[in-house]
């Protein structure tokens, strides 16, 4: 299965690990092309490496680029700034992308607890894995 790695780009180096660990299951995986730049990055730094992309690149049209193709995403949602299961504005983005493309796809983690995008994110019907990679198929 061919699998793009979402979430967010604090995240870079746990979605890189996700990326190896599906390899080793058989998947083809990717991420963003922009995400080198984050790696070994403090999240001060990560969040103006953020900014400055968004500002110059056209980073939504590159990953879009990317999925075409490709039979799943893996929201990679972890806790950020004290929130668990973090899903932000761009990886919601990019997971309603995979719905139009007919994709299917998995969240490492249950949803967030996030009244403003709460039924947006269950009407996706997104599969829960639990942190098991076991279940991508």
């Amino acid at each position: 299965m061919r699998i793009g790695i979402i979430g967010s780009m604090q995240f870079t180096e746990k979605m890189a690990g996700l990326c190896d660990q599906l390899a080793g299951l058989g998947h083809e995986t990717f991420m963003t092309n922009l995400a080198k730049a984050f790696v070994g990055k403090s999240d001060q730094e990560k969040e103006a490496i953020k900014l400055q992309q968004k500002a110059e690149l056209d980073v939504f049209k590159e990953f879009w680029d990317l999925m075409q193709g490709a039979d799943a995403v893996l929201v990679a949602n972890f806790e950020k700034n004290n929130i668990p299961n973090y899903i932000g504005a761009n990886t919601f983005l990019e997971m309603g992308f995979a719905k139009v493309l007919g994709q299917k796809i998995f969240c490492l983690n249950p949803l967030p607890d996030n009244n403003y995008l709460k039924t947006e994110l269950e009407a996706l019907r997104p599969i829960i894995i639990d942190g098991d990679l076991t279940k991508i198929e």
